[in-house]
Protein backbone atom coordinates (compact mmCIF):
# COMPACT_ATOMS: atom_id res chain seq x y z
CA UNK A 1 0.00 0.00 0.00
CA UNK A 2 1.04 3.65 -1.08
CA UNK A 3 0.56 6.86 -0.88
CA UNK A 4 -0.79 7.98 -4.31
CA UNK A 5 -3.02 10.67 -4.89
CA UNK A 6 -4.02 14.27 -3.15
CA UNK A 7 -6.77 16.05 -3.37
CA UNK A 8 -7.74 19.61 -1.22
CA UNK A 9 -10.63 21.40 -0.04
CA UNK A 10 -10.69 24.50 1.37
CA UNK A 11 -14.38 25.00 3.14
CA UNK A 12 -15.81 28.08 4.44
CA UNK A 13 -18.46 27.13 7.25
CA UNK A 14 -21.89 29.45 6.54
CA UNK A 15 -22.15 32.88 8.83
CA UNK A 16 -21.86 33.51 11.76
CA UNK A 17 -18.64 30.96 11.11
CA UNK A 18 -17.92 29.72 14.33
CA UNK A 19 -14.70 27.44 13.97
CA UNK A 20 -12.92 30.47 11.40
CA UNK A 21 -13.29 31.47 7.99
CA UNK A 22 -12.15 28.40 6.39
CA UNK A 23 -11.21 25.12 6.85
CA UNK A 24 -8.54 23.06 4.82
CA UNK A 25 -8.91 19.24 4.10
CA UNK A 26 -6.68 17.02 2.60
CA UNK A 27 -8.27 13.87 0.85
CA UNK A 28 -5.11 11.05 0.26
CA UNK A 29 -5.72 8.15 -2.08
CA UNK A 30 -3.73 4.89 -1.91
CA UNK A 31 -2.78 2.87 -4.69
CA UNK A 32 -5.31 0.43 -3.65
CA UNK A 33 -8.07 3.20 -3.67
CA UNK A 34 -8.60 3.30 0.43
CA UNK A 35 -9.22 6.93 0.90
CA UNK A 36 -8.47 8.85 4.10
CA UNK A 37 -8.97 12.50 5.23
CA UNK A 38 -7.04 15.02 7.16
CA UNK A 39 -7.57 18.60 8.35
CA UNK A 40 -4.69 21.22 8.52
CA UNK A 41 -4.95 24.02 10.99
CA UNK A 42 -2.38 26.27 9.58
CA UNK A 43 -2.94 30.02 8.79
CA UNK A 44 0.22 31.78 8.65
CA UNK A 45 -0.49 32.41 5.01
CA UNK A 46 -3.34 31.94 2.62
CA UNK A 47 -5.23 29.32 1.39
CA UNK A 48 -3.77 29.41 -2.26
CA UNK A 49 -0.12 29.16 -0.52
CA UNK A 50 -1.69 26.95 2.01
CA UNK A 51 -2.25 24.93 -0.78
CA UNK A 52 0.91 24.88 -2.50
CA UNK A 53 2.78 24.17 0.90
CA UNK A 54 0.55 21.45 1.11
CA UNK A 55 1.14 19.76 -1.87
CA UNK A 56 4.98 20.28 -1.69
CA UNK A 57 5.11 18.60 1.24
CA UNK A 58 3.03 15.47 0.00
CA UNK A 59 5.24 15.16 -3.38
CA UNK A 60 8.33 15.73 -1.41
CA UNK A 61 7.67 13.99 1.84
CA UNK A 62 4.95 11.43 1.50
CA UNK A 63 3.77 10.34 -2.22
CA UNK A 64 5.09 6.75 -2.87
CA UNK A 65 5.60 6.11 0.55
CA UNK A 66 3.69 3.73 2.49
CA UNK A 67 1.13 5.28 4.90
CA UNK A 68 2.26 3.32 7.89
CA UNK A 69 5.54 5.09 7.95
CA UNK A 70 4.24 7.77 10.08
CA UNK A 71 7.61 8.33 11.90
CA UNK A 72 10.01 8.45 8.82
CA UNK A 73 7.86 11.15 6.94
CA UNK A 74 7.33 13.00 10.28
CA UNK A 75 11.05 13.22 10.24
CA UNK A 76 11.57 14.00 6.88
CA UNK A 77 9.51 16.82 7.07
CA UNK A 78 10.49 18.50 10.36
CA UNK A 79 14.24 17.92 8.87
CA UNK A 80 13.22 19.93 5.63
CA UNK A 81 15.62 22.49 4.80
CA UNK A 82 17.96 21.62 7.09
CA UNK A 83 15.64 22.66 10.16
CA UNK A 84 14.50 20.27 12.72
CA UNK A 85 12.65 22.85 14.53
CA UNK A 86 9.25 23.61 14.98
CA UNK A 87 7.28 25.09 11.74
CA UNK A 88 3.70 26.01 11.98
CA UNK A 89 3.31 26.28 8.49
CA UNK A 90 5.08 23.14 7.19
CA UNK A 91 4.02 21.11 10.21
CA UNK A 92 0.13 22.32 9.75
CA UNK A 93 0.61 21.25 5.97
CA UNK A 94 2.31 17.78 7.34
CA UNK A 95 -0.14 17.25 10.58
CA UNK A 96 -3.42 17.47 8.28
CA UNK A 97 -1.82 14.91 5.97
CA UNK A 98 -0.52 12.30 9.33
CA UNK A 99 -4.19 12.83 10.17
CA UNK A 100 -5.15 11.61 6.85
CA UNK A 101 -3.12 8.73 6.77
CA UNK A 102 -3.91 7.43 10.55
CA UNK A 103 -7.63 7.28 8.97
CA UNK A 104 -6.15 5.32 5.63
CA UNK A 105 -4.66 2.86 8.27
CA UNK A 106 -7.82 2.75 10.54
CA UNK A 107 -9.69 1.51 7.03
CA UNK A 108 -7.35 -0.64 5.93
CA UNK A 109 -7.49 -2.73 9.77
CA UNK A 110 -10.93 -2.42 9.78
CA UNK A 111 -10.57 -0.80 13.23
CA UNK A 112 -10.94 3.02 14.58
CA UNK A 113 -7.56 5.33 15.09
CA UNK A 114 -7.99 5.00 18.53
CA UNK A 115 -7.36 1.03 18.44
CA UNK A 116 -4.59 1.20 16.82
CA UNK A 117 -3.01 3.81 19.38
CA UNK A 118 -3.15 1.40 22.53
CA UNK A 119 -6.95 0.83 22.39
CA UNK A 120 -9.51 2.93 24.36
CA UNK A 121 -8.91 4.09 27.53
CA UNK A 122 -12.07 6.61 27.56
CA UNK A 123 -15.59 5.20 27.01
CA UNK A 124 -17.00 8.92 26.69
CA UNK A 125 -14.82 12.27 26.57
CA UNK A 126 -16.10 15.20 28.47
CA UNK A 127 -16.40 18.16 25.88
CA UNK A 128 -16.49 21.92 26.64
CA UNK A 129 -17.98 24.80 24.22
CA UNK A 130 -17.27 28.58 23.74
CA UNK A 131 -20.06 30.66 24.80
CA UNK A 132 -21.81 31.43 21.54
CA UNK A 133 -25.24 33.27 21.23
CA UNK A 134 -28.35 31.78 19.87
CA UNK A 135 -28.74 31.27 16.26
CA UNK A 136 -30.32 34.49 15.15
CA UNK A 137 -29.63 36.26 17.78
CA UNK A 138 -25.53 37.14 16.91
CA UNK A 139 -24.46 40.75 17.88
CA UNK A 140 -21.35 42.78 18.63
CA UNK A 141 -23.00 42.82 22.35
CA UNK A 142 -22.63 39.47 22.79
CA UNK A 143 -18.93 39.42 23.13
CA UNK A 144 -19.01 42.07 25.91
CA UNK A 145 -22.02 41.25 28.11
CA UNK A 146 -21.84 39.53 31.13
CA UNK A 147 -25.38 39.21 31.17
CA UNK A 148 -25.70 37.31 27.99
CA UNK A 149 -22.90 35.44 28.62
CA UNK A 150 -24.59 34.28 31.95
CA UNK A 151 -27.87 33.22 30.01
CA UNK A 152 -25.97 31.99 27.55
CA UNK A 153 -23.98 29.10 29.98
CA UNK A 154 -27.30 28.66 31.13
CA UNK A 155 -28.44 27.17 28.15
CA UNK A 156 -25.33 25.31 27.65
CA UNK A 157 -25.62 23.79 31.38
CA UNK A 158 -29.36 22.73 30.37
CA UNK A 159 -27.49 20.96 26.74
CA UNK A 160 -25.16 18.91 29.25
CA UNK A 161 -22.32 20.70 29.30
CA UNK A 162 -20.18 20.65 32.86
CA UNK A 163 -17.49 22.87 31.16
CA UNK A 164 -17.87 26.52 29.19
CA UNK A 165 -15.23 28.72 27.95
CA UNK A 166 -15.51 32.62 27.62
CA UNK A 167 -12.86 35.09 26.67
CA UNK A 168 -13.69 38.81 27.25
CA UNK A 169 -10.75 40.03 27.99
CA UNK A 170 -10.00 42.63 25.57
CA UNK A 171 -8.24 42.68 22.37
CA UNK A 172 -4.94 40.64 21.34
CA UNK A 173 -2.92 42.52 19.03
CA UNK A 174 0.18 41.82 16.94
CA UNK A 175 1.92 44.28 18.92
CA UNK A 176 3.17 41.42 21.32
CA UNK A 177 2.05 41.25 25.40
CA UNK A 178 0.44 44.10 26.91
CA UNK A 179 -0.64 46.05 30.03
CA UNK A 180 -4.55 45.08 30.37
CA UNK A 181 -7.14 48.24 30.41
CA UNK A 182 -8.81 48.54 33.82
CA UNK A 183 -11.98 48.19 32.37
CA UNK A 184 -10.85 44.91 30.51
CA UNK A 185 -9.92 43.65 33.95
CA UNK A 186 -13.38 45.14 35.02
CA UNK A 187 -15.55 43.11 32.50
CA UNK A 188 -13.75 40.24 32.83
CA UNK A 189 -14.73 39.96 36.71
CA UNK A 190 -17.91 40.95 35.80
CA UNK A 191 -18.08 37.55 33.23
CA UNK A 192 -16.82 35.41 35.91
CA UNK A 193 -19.18 36.85 38.42
CA UNK A 194 -22.21 36.64 36.12
CA UNK A 195 -21.21 33.11 34.89
CA UNK A 196 -20.31 31.57 38.67
CA UNK A 197 -24.00 32.96 39.60
CA UNK A 198 -25.65 31.66 37.32
CA UNK A 199 -24.69 28.07 37.11
CA UNK A 200 -23.19 27.52 40.75
CA UNK A 201 -20.91 24.55 41.18
CA UNK A 202 -22.26 23.08 37.94
CA UNK A 203 -20.08 24.06 35.57
CA UNK A 204 -16.16 24.76 35.02
CA UNK A 205 -15.65 28.17 34.01
CA UNK A 206 -12.32 28.18 31.27
CA UNK A 207 -10.88 31.88 31.05
CA UNK A 208 -9.91 31.85 27.63
CA UNK A 209 -7.24 34.50 26.59
CA UNK A 210 -4.95 34.63 23.16
CA UNK A 211 -1.87 35.56 24.30
CA UNK A 212 -2.16 39.33 24.65
CA UNK A 213 -0.58 39.76 28.03
CA UNK A 214 2.76 40.90 29.37
CA UNK A 215 4.12 38.87 32.25
CA UNK A 216 3.18 41.52 35.22
CA UNK A 217 -0.16 42.79 33.24
CA UNK A 218 -1.26 38.67 32.91
CA UNK A 219 -0.41 38.27 37.10
CA UNK A 220 -2.72 41.37 37.22
CA UNK A 221 -6.00 39.99 35.66
CA UNK A 222 -4.73 36.31 37.17
CA UNK A 223 -4.91 37.24 40.85
CA UNK A 224 -8.75 39.35 39.81
CA UNK A 225 -10.01 35.71 38.61
CA UNK A 226 -8.70 33.45 41.97
CA UNK A 227 -12.05 34.22 43.58
CA UNK A 228 -13.93 32.46 41.06
CA UNK A 229 -12.07 29.36 40.62
CA UNK A 230 -11.71 28.89 36.90
CA UNK A 231 -10.71 25.37 35.49
CA UNK A 232 -7.84 27.06 33.44
CA UNK A 233 -6.52 30.52 32.66
CA UNK A 234 -5.52 29.85 28.90
CA UNK A 235 -2.80 31.48 27.17
CA UNK A 236 -2.34 34.67 28.84
CA UNK A 237 0.80 35.35 27.96
CA UNK A 238 2.48 35.13 23.60
CA UNK A 239 3.44 31.47 22.75
CA UNK A 240 7.15 32.51 21.85
CA UNK A 241 7.49 33.73 25.55
CA UNK A 242 7.76 29.44 26.68
CA UNK A 243 9.81 30.40 29.61
CA UNK A 244 7.69 33.41 30.97
CA UNK A 245 4.52 30.98 31.79
CA UNK A 246 6.16 30.01 34.96
CA UNK A 247 6.37 32.91 35.88
CA UNK A 248 2.82 33.62 35.52
CA UNK A 249 1.99 30.29 37.20
CA UNK A 250 3.98 30.98 40.13
CA UNK A 251 2.00 33.97 41.17
CA UNK A 252 -1.30 33.20 40.14
CA UNK A 253 -3.74 30.71 41.77
CA UNK A 254 -5.39 29.67 38.43
CA UNK A 255 -3.71 27.01 36.37
CA UNK A 256 -2.44 27.76 33.31
CA UNK A 257 -3.45 26.12 30.13
CA UNK A 258 -1.89 26.48 26.21
CA UNK A 259 -1.26 25.12 23.15
CA UNK A 260 -3.35 25.62 20.46
CA UNK A 261 -0.30 27.79 18.81
CA UNK A 262 2.45 25.67 19.27
CA UNK A 263 3.65 22.37 16.94
CA UNK A 264 5.79 19.38 17.84
CA UNK A 265 7.03 18.09 21.31
CA UNK A 266 9.91 20.44 21.15
CA UNK A 267 7.68 23.54 22.68
CA UNK A 268 5.70 21.36 25.04
CA UNK A 269 8.30 19.86 26.34
CA UNK A 270 10.29 22.99 27.30
CA UNK A 271 6.81 23.94 28.74
CA UNK A 272 6.74 21.10 30.88
CA UNK A 273 10.38 21.06 32.23
CA UNK A 274 9.89 24.95 33.10
CA UNK A 275 6.79 24.30 35.25
CA UNK A 276 4.53 26.40 33.90
CA UNK A 277 1.69 24.99 32.54
CA UNK A 278 0.00 21.67 33.72
CA UNK A 279 -3.01 21.97 30.94
CA UNK A 280 -1.71 21.24 27.52
CA UNK A 281 -3.86 22.62 24.37
CA UNK A 282 -2.44 20.78 21.36
CA UNK A 283 -4.47 21.28 17.92
CA UNK A 284 -3.79 18.33 15.91
CA UNK A 285 -3.73 20.12 12.98
CA UNK A 286 -1.23 22.38 13.77
CA UNK A 287 0.78 20.05 16.53
CA UNK A 288 2.19 17.45 13.92
CA UNK A 289 -0.94 15.14 13.79
CA UNK A 290 -1.92 12.02 15.90
CA UNK A 291 1.42 10.42 16.66
CA UNK A 292 3.24 13.71 17.74
CA UNK A 293 -0.18 14.61 20.24
CA UNK A 294 0.63 11.21 21.34
CA UNK A 295 3.84 11.84 22.38
CA UNK A 296 3.04 14.70 24.21
CA UNK A 297 0.52 13.38 26.12
CA UNK A 298 2.75 10.35 27.40
CA UNK A 299 5.63 12.98 28.26
CA UNK A 300 2.93 15.32 29.56
CA UNK A 301 1.87 11.89 32.53
CA UNK A 302 5.25 12.41 33.52
CA UNK A 303 5.11 15.95 34.68
CA UNK A 304 1.56 14.47 35.91
CA UNK A 305 -0.03 17.16 33.28
CA UNK A 306 -3.20 16.69 31.42
CA UNK A 307 -4.73 17.18 27.92
CA UNK A 308 -7.33 19.38 26.40
CA UNK A 309 -6.88 19.12 22.80
CA UNK A 310 -8.15 22.97 21.27
CA UNK A 311 -10.40 23.14 18.37
CA UNK A 312 -11.29 26.14 16.58
CA UNK A 313 -11.65 24.82 13.14
CA UNK A 314 -13.23 21.28 11.13
CA UNK A 315 -14.89 18.56 12.36
CA UNK A 316 -11.98 16.26 10.71
CA UNK A 317 -9.41 18.02 13.13
CA UNK A 318 -12.46 17.52 15.68
CA UNK A 319 -12.61 13.27 14.48
CA UNK A 320 -8.41 13.31 14.99
CA UNK A 321 -8.89 14.91 18.55
CA UNK A 322 -11.45 12.20 19.78
CA UNK A 323 -9.60 9.44 18.75
CA UNK A 324 -6.70 10.77 20.37
CA UNK A 325 -8.93 11.81 23.50
CA UNK A 326 -9.73 7.91 23.46
CA UNK A 327 -6.62 6.60 24.32
CA UNK A 328 -4.66 8.29 26.64
CA UNK A 329 -5.37 8.33 30.73
CA UNK A 330 -4.42 11.68 31.29
CA UNK A 331 -7.25 13.49 29.45
CA UNK A 332 -8.81 16.67 30.66
CA UNK A 333 -11.99 17.13 28.76
CA UNK A 334 -11.53 18.20 24.75
CA UNK A 335 -13.09 21.47 22.52
CA UNK A 336 -16.18 20.71 20.91
CA UNK A 337 -18.31 23.28 19.25
CA UNK A 338 -21.64 24.19 20.52
CA UNK A 339 -22.95 20.56 20.51
CA UNK A 340 -21.40 19.29 17.46
CA UNK A 341 -21.65 22.25 15.13
CA UNK A 342 -24.24 22.31 12.54
CA UNK A 343 -22.23 22.31 9.81
CA UNK A 344 -19.54 20.57 11.28
CA UNK A 345 -22.10 17.67 11.77
CA UNK A 346 -23.41 18.08 8.03
CA UNK A 347 -20.15 17.92 6.55
CA UNK A 348 -19.57 14.35 8.38
CA UNK A 349 -23.00 13.51 7.49
CA UNK A 350 -23.62 13.51 12.11
CA UNK A 351 -21.49 10.25 12.24
CA UNK A 352 -19.61 11.71 15.53
CA UNK A 353 -22.12 11.16 18.47
CA UNK A 354 -22.46 14.14 21.15
CA UNK A 355 -24.13 12.92 24.18
CA UNK A 356 -25.60 14.69 27.33
CA UNK A 357 -21.74 16.60 27.68
CA UNK A 358 -19.73 13.93 26.26
CA UNK A 359 -18.33 12.70 22.66
CA UNK A 360 -18.92 8.77 21.97
CA UNK A 361 -15.65 7.86 20.61
CA UNK A 362 -16.59 6.21 16.83
CA UNK A 363 -16.77 2.35 16.61
CA UNK A 364 -16.43 2.62 12.18
CA UNK A 365 -13.24 2.46 11.02
CA UNK A 366 -10.47 5.02 10.80
CA UNK A 367 -11.79 8.32 11.65
CA UNK A 368 -15.15 6.86 11.75
CA UNK A 369 -16.53 10.02 9.81
CA UNK A 370 -18.45 10.00 7.00
CA UNK A 371 -17.27 12.88 5.15
CA UNK A 372 -19.66 14.77 2.37
CA UNK A 373 -17.48 15.50 -0.49
CA UNK A 374 -20.84 17.19 -2.10
CA UNK A 375 -21.24 19.34 0.59
CA UNK A 376 -17.80 20.44 0.81
CA UNK A 377 -17.22 21.48 -2.52
CA UNK A 378 -20.48 23.45 -2.15
CA UNK A 379 -18.90 25.88 0.43
CA UNK A 380 -15.61 26.77 -0.90
CA UNK A 381 -13.48 29.75 0.33
CA UNK A 382 -13.00 32.31 -2.24
CA UNK A 383 -11.96 35.56 0.23
CA UNK A 384 -8.43 36.52 0.83
CA UNK A 385 -8.31 37.09 4.44
CA UNK A 386 -6.77 34.13 7.33
CA UNK A 387 -8.21 31.67 8.78
CA UNK A 388 -8.33 34.56 12.13
CA UNK A 389 -6.55 37.65 11.91
CA UNK A 390 -4.99 39.96 15.00
CA UNK A 391 -6.18 43.67 15.86
CA UNK A 392 -3.36 46.02 14.41
CA UNK A 393 -4.85 48.22 16.44
CA UNK A 394 -3.14 48.62 20.09
CA UNK A 395 -4.69 48.30 23.70
CA UNK A 396 -7.29 51.52 24.19
CA UNK A 397 -6.78 52.57 27.67
CA UNK A 398 -9.32 55.85 27.51
CA UNK A 399 -12.82 53.72 26.01
CA UNK A 400 -13.94 50.06 26.76
CA UNK A 401 -12.27 47.70 23.88
CA UNK A 402 -15.02 45.91 21.81
CA UNK A 403 -14.09 42.92 20.11
CA UNK A 404 -16.05 39.85 18.60
CA UNK A 405 -14.32 37.24 20.42
CA UNK A 406 -12.95 34.38 18.15
CA UNK A 407 -15.37 34.14 15.65
CA UNK A 408 -15.76 36.59 12.53
CA UNK A 409 -18.38 38.42 11.64
CA UNK A 410 -18.78 37.62 8.13
CA UNK A 411 -17.01 34.24 6.72
CA UNK A 412 -14.84 35.93 4.20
Amino acid sequence: MKLKDLELFIVAPPAPGWGGRYWIFPKLTTDDGITGYGECYASTVGPKAMQAVIEDVFERHMQGENPENIELMFRRAYSSGFTQRPDPTVMGAFSGLEIACWDILGKARNRPVWALLGGRINDRIRSYTYLYPEPGRESAEFWVSPEMAAEAAVRFMNLGFTAVKFDPAGPYTIRGGHEPAMSDITRSVAFCRAIREAVGDRVDLLFGTHGQFSTPGAIRLGRELEPYNPLWYEEPIPPDNLLEFAEVAKSVRVPLATGERMTTKAEFGTLLRAGGVKILQPALGRVGGIWEAKKIAAMAEVFNAQMAPHLYAGPVEWAANVHLAASIPNLLIAETIETGGAFHQKLIRNSIRWEDGYILPPEAPGLGIDFDETVARAHPYTGTQLHLQMQEAPCDYSRPNHFEGGAPSTPT
